[in-house]
């Protein structure tokens, strides 16, 4: 039996090395007996050897190796992968020692609706051996598994394009690949919500009949789902509901667009009650006015969306005294024998910020004029954040019919000077 180490120096492939020690055996075929995968704690032996796209028995020659070593390298799987074989006159044994790549992120299929999740995973698995639930940040592995749905969709005879993008927050680092189908028109005709209580299934109908005739993405139909659907639960107590992303099943088809019904997994999880709020940090107004703004009454169930508008509130009145940059944050202590929560509010009321400078938009030089003559609040005067909307309420009425304009208000902070800048902004009214 002769053994044999091969040596690939030169190759470096997405930024990875290949490599062996000892003398080549160019030009000479082999049968290949078997190969052993050894060092990779993410993939089994009998992935890493299909994803080389050798055939046990097959003929082979050093080049084959070559070729085979450098697939795996390519795919980003791997930092490190290194090769050597051994013959007899059995045919020849492959080995392969590898180190996985920890760069990796997870993967999402956004309208992949001819699919099921599961037989998406297990075709995929099938067709690219190294695929699992993340990809590598480096590599063709992401092109691979493209290719295969690519390949998935011709073959169910859907007209589109598999494509994907590297999701990342704004200047941040990619956190996900999410694959999808362009080229075809997804259109969601129907909602419904599994697990759901038959006492809130009438608010999240209503509350999803604005989804019905929109395109259907996974995503952004699931962020759509906490925004709109989730509140339903958070205001009848129940704070621990949780909505996953939603199931798509195609009911009508054509060659340009396709109709699907989704379905919401609801898990609503427990109904607590409310049984107090207390009180820390706050100086500036005593506990008692501040629970004062709380409407949640002791016994109630505990409506969080009602919590955050009072204390949206509560934030509102510190922006009166000219805390703009005060914050509360609400600190929930639960009590799973008696299913009851109770929050600790902390106040952090920060510093006190005054009126910086005026301007006025969209009306004419005259009644600009007039209004800042009008406009009360002075140059180093503690800011009121309640102003600006009595103000318009009040003395702009007086100076302007305001049935005529549409107004906004917009408040500049300026951390450095603890003054804040207002934008009065006239529009007018289309004609009717």
């Amino acid at each position: 039996m002769a053994f044999v180490c091969l040596v690939l120096a030169a190759f470096v492939a997405v930024g990875q090395r290949s490599h062996g020690t000892g003398k080549s055996a160019a030009g000479v075929t082999f049968k290949l007996a078997s190969i052993k995968a050894t060092g990779s704690r993410r993939y089994t032996p009998e992935e890493i050897v299909a994803a080389t796209g050798l055939q046990i028995g097959q003929a082979v020659t050093e080049d084959d190796f070559k070729t085979a070593v450098q697939h795996l390298g390519e795919t980003g799987a791997f930092t490190d992968v290194r090769y050597s074989y051994k013959y007899s006159g059995e045919g020849a044994t492959l080995e392969l020692q590898l180190s996985d790549n920890s760069a990796l992120v997870p993967v999402s299929f956004d309208n992949f609706v001819w699919f099921s999740d599961q037989e998406l995973s297990k075709t995929l698995h099938q067709r690219v051996p190294l695929f699992q639930t993340q990809l590598p940040l480096t590599g063709d592995l992401p092109d691979q598994v493209s290719d295969a749905l690519q390949a998935m969709l011709i073959e169910r005879h859907v007209q589109g394009r598999a494509d994907y993008l590297r999701a990342a927050d704004l200047d941040g680092p990619v956190t996900a690949f999410v694959f999808s189908v362009t080229g075809q028109h997804i259109l969601i005709h129907n909602v419904d919500f599994s697990g759901a209580n038959p006492a809130e299934l009438p608010a999240l109908q209503q509350a999803a009949r604005q989804l019905r005739g929109e395109e259907y993405l996974r995503s952004a139909v699931h962020t759509r789902a906490r925004k709109d659907f989730l509140p339903v639960y958070q205001q009848r107590g129940y704070l621990k509901a949780e909505i996953s992303a939603p199931q798509a099943k195609v009911v009508e088809e054509s060659a340009q667009e396709t109709t699907v019904d989704i379905t919401f997994p609801v898990l609503p999880g427990p109904e607590y009650k409310f049984s107090s709020a207390q009180w820390s940090g706050n100086t500036v107004f005593p506990a008692e006015k501040l629970q004062a703004l709380v409407q949640l009454k002791p016994g109630q169930p505990a409506n969080a969306v009602q919590l955050e508008k009072d204390l949206k509130a509560a934030q509102e009145l510190y922006g009166s005294r000219g805390y703009m940059a005060a914050s509360i944050k609400p600190v929930p202590q639960m009590d799973e024998e008696h299913l009851t929560v109770g929050y600790r509010c902390q106040v952090q009321e920060g510093e006190v910020y005054k009126m910086g400078e005026l301007e006025i938009r969209g009306v004419d030089n005259r009644a600009a004029d007039r209004l800042s003559l009008a406009w009360k609040l002075r140059d180093g005067d503690v800011y009121d954040s309640g102003y600006p909307q009595r103000f318009l309420q009040e003395s702009a009425s007086s100076i302007l019919n305001m049935n005529q304009w549409d107004t906004t208000v917009h408040e500049t902070l300026d951390e450095k000077n603890k003054t804040v800048d207002v934008t009065l902004r006239f529009d007018p009214r289309p004609l009717r």
